[in-house]
């Protein structure tokens, strides 16, 4: 998130307004974001909920894919945390959206990590590396 805005703050200083514009405008909503999605794991699935502190609210249809947003653990193919060192993006591929699949991607911190191997056990082709 503030890599995006850090990038496009670079472009603009180096006349690259024309790239610059939708890399910070994406950096802008994904620091917004930040502030009111949440992750929500209970014993069977993985929910999507949106608002601060206490005040969680259902986030609705999925603008993208239809449906809820909620996936349980049993329905899914694999998932991956990218960049583990420096986590900022998780990919999970589910079939109860699709049953062919349908892959999310979701900014992150090692601690959604945590949880998903908790909870949906070990990524199937990748995972933090020990240090």
């Amino acid at each position: 998130m503030l890599i995006g805005t850090g990038l496009a703050g670079g472009l603009a200083s180096t006349n690259n307004l024309l790239p610059a514009a939708p890399v910070g405008l994406l950096g802008i909503l994904l620091l917004f974001q930040t502030t009111r999605v949440r992750f929500v794991f209970d014993d069977e699935a993985l929910e999507v909920k949106v608002g601060n502190g206490d005040q969680l609210q259902d986030s609705g249809e999925n603008v993208f894919v239809g449906g809820k947003n909620r996936w349980k653990y049993s329905t899914f193919v694999n998932w991956e945390l990218w960049w583990p060192n420096f986590p900022i993006l998780v990919y999970f591929k589910e079939t109860e959206t699709k049953p062919e699949g349908q892959v999310h991607f979701f900014p992150n911190g090692k601690k959604l990590y945590d949880v998903m191997v908790d909870r949906a056990g070990p990524s199937k082709t990748s995972g933090p590396k020990e240090s």
